[in-house]
């Protein structure tokens, strides 16, 4: 009884700590946040004034990393929603829809009328019920210089059958975070971790919360057992029956002095498992020692449910980090866990001569099922010797980035000898291209095919957004599908001026940026109606003149914006915020 006691102590007093700590998170962040919401408003009194949807066929989506990507519930379709892009300089959001066609292979655009703001690092789950429905929570939106942070902690849902967004407002939900997880687990959606940051500090979390999609409601639930430390960014697993939830890895970090910080790569696993008692739901914690070949550690991987239930986990980084710089392996392996057998398995790619040379031998019987599978890639991940192919690509600024492709290693000499004499005048096979290493891909999976798109990695000080898109078939294993190749000239980087005290320089970049902000918004202007002007700014006229002169119109505009509940006061400092950053524009 005594350690219980002691247990319980520890676990109440863990939980104080945390609450006092976001407690001065939140405390810290409000005045940042009220800023964001200023320019966050803006994009939503731009989106308020579409009334209709418009679909367009469209290239693929511009590069990005921390989108969501999720498999149409009904169709062979997949939805990619939001994610973000930094070109060196700048910090873009978006809150853009786009559908793609598996059969057809053509992206559409979907211009839905009021949707969430721009944000990156949510979670999205789709759901079968009402013709489909795409459920997104949570995520983050950052000033353009990626130094101030909101995160929202907004619950939306997109009715696919009828192409309308909604925003349900339901209280007692998580607070507003980025890097959690979300999946749907029989009826209701289950989020756990993620983490808020503001500008001086951050906190990480280790709830859980659910939502029912019954009665639209949240509750926070209470595991028994001793629950994950707290993280963002793990993997998160649904059992094949929906009694229990599988957490693998992710990241937190830690202040260990007061300019210093620490990060942590976690790799440890817990089921999180759902019992019926007394008519009542109890959820415990409990930890998990999985067999097979875990992945290395690492952060920032894609992960998506392959056929069978299987937790299908690619890339990620690995941080090192020395006091004054942090430096990063990206990869772009492949690992398979089986919820059933509790086993992790490394997912190498087949090549097709052998299973060729294997059926001819009939080794394999084509009626094994997925134990025969799950031994045949365990064995094949202990034989073969992958090879890494680098080539080089330079982009139009000239930088050279180095692109590793892995091609699976080959078979024992006189196998090989044995299989060019079989198959002599069929042809040299293909080298089998897999996408380059990244971190913060998205990844789903439809028909038990694996499609990942985008991401990024870096060379030095410089970060790479991609583009490309692959599918790679999980039942046969063999090769991985370009959809859409990496473009080196769709490549932007705009690096820092050497020189923070030379002024021309920053102007010269000033202007260009606003240069480019006046051409998007002209190609704005074409596709949209005519936009109502907000006051002009007078010549020679202070910021605190134009706010006092201005200031009911802003109220206004807030308020319109956020809508009658909101309190005079929130109106009022987010008026002030939407006029200055005005202000700032005409000057």
């Amino acid at each position: 009884m005594g350690k219980k006691g002691k247990k319980e102590k520890k676990v109440k007093g863990a939980e104080k700590t945390a609450a006092k700590m976001e407690k001065k998170v939140s405390k810290r962040s409000k005045r940042e946040e009220e800023d964001l919401e200023a320019l966050i408003a803006e994009f939503q009194n731009l989106d308020a004034k579409k009334t209709q949807v418009i679909e367009t066929a469209c290239q693929p989506p511009s590069p990005r990393l921390s989108a969501s990507l999720s498999a149409h519930p009904e169709k062979d379709e997949l939805i990619l929603f939001g994610g973000e892009f930094f070109n060196g300089k700048k910090t873009f959001l978006y809150n853009d829809l786009f559908f793609y066609n598996i059969k057809k292979n053509c992206w559409v655009k979907s211009d839905i009328p009021n949707p969430p703001p721009p944000r990156c690092s949510h979670q999205a789950v789709v759901v079968p019920q009402g013709g489909g429905q795409l459920w997104v929570f949570g995520g983050e939106f950052a000033s353009p210089n990626g130094e101030q942070f909101y995160h929202y902690k907004d619950l939306w849902v997109l009715h696919l059958a009828t192409h309308t967004w909604e925003n349900i407002k339901a209280p007692g939900g998580p607070s507003g975070r980025s890097g959690h997880r979300m999946i749907l687990s029989k009826r209701q959606l289950l989020v756990f971790g993620g983490f808020h940051e503001s500008t001086r500090d951050f906190i990480y979390y280790n709830d859980v919360y659910s939502f029912s999609l019954d009665t639209f409601t949240w509750s926070r639930v209470a595991p028994s057992g001793s629950a994950p430390s707290p993280r963002s960014a793990c993997q998160m697993t649904s059992t094949p029956d929906g009694t229990s939830v599988i957490i693998y890895g992710g990241y937190s970090k830690v202040r260990v002095k007061k300019d210093v910080e620490k990060g942590t790569i976690h790799s440890d696993m817990f089921l999180l498992k759902r019992e019926a008692k007394d008519g009542q739901e109890k959820w415990s914690w409990s930890r998990l020692n999985p067999s097979g070949n875990k992945p290395p550690p690492r952060s920032g991987f894609s992960l998506a449910v392959g056929p069978a239930g299987r937790a299908v986990l690619f890339g990620g980084v690995c941080d090192e980090e020395e006091e004054e710089s942090l430096e990063g392996d990206f990869f772009n392996d492949l690992y398979l866990y089986d919820t059933a057998k509790n086993r992790w398995f490394p997912g190498l790619l087949r090549q097709n001569k052998s299973e060729k040379k294997k059926r001819r031998r009939g080794k394999k019987d084509a009626a094994e099922g997925e134990g025969a599978q799950e031994e045949e890639e365990e064995e094949e991940a202990a034989t073969q010797a992958p090879t890494e192919v680098i080539k080089e690509i330079v982009t139009e600024d000239g930088t050279v980035m180095t692109i590793k492709e892995v091609i699976p290693g080959a078979q024992e000499k006189e196998e090989e000898e044995e299989e060019d004499e079989d198959e002599e005048g069929d042809g040299a096979s293909a080298s089998l291209v897999e996408p380059c290493p990244r971190s913060s891909a998205m990844a789903t999976v439809r028909q038990g095919k694996l499609f990942l798109y985008g991401g990024m990695f870096e060379v030095g000080d410089r970060q790479f957004s991609l583009n490309d898109f692959y599918c790679l078939d999980l039942h046969k294993m063999d090769q991985w599908e370009v959809l859409v190749e990496m473009d080196p000239k769709a490549q932007e980087w705009l690096e820092e001026s050497d020189s923070e005290d030379d002024d021309d320089v920053e102007e010269e970049v000033k202007g260009a940026e606003k240069e480019e902000e006046d051409e998007e918004s002209e190609e704005e202007s074409e596709d949209e109606e005519e936009e109502e002007d907000h006051p002009a700014v007078q010549e020679g006229e202070t910021l605190t003149g134009y706010q006092s002169r201005t200031e009911q119109y802003w109220i206004g505009l807030a308020r319109s914006n956020m809508g009658p509940d909101a309190k005079d006061k929130k109106v009022a400092k987010v008026a002030v915020a939407m006029a200055k950053v005005f202000y700032e524009d005409q000057q």
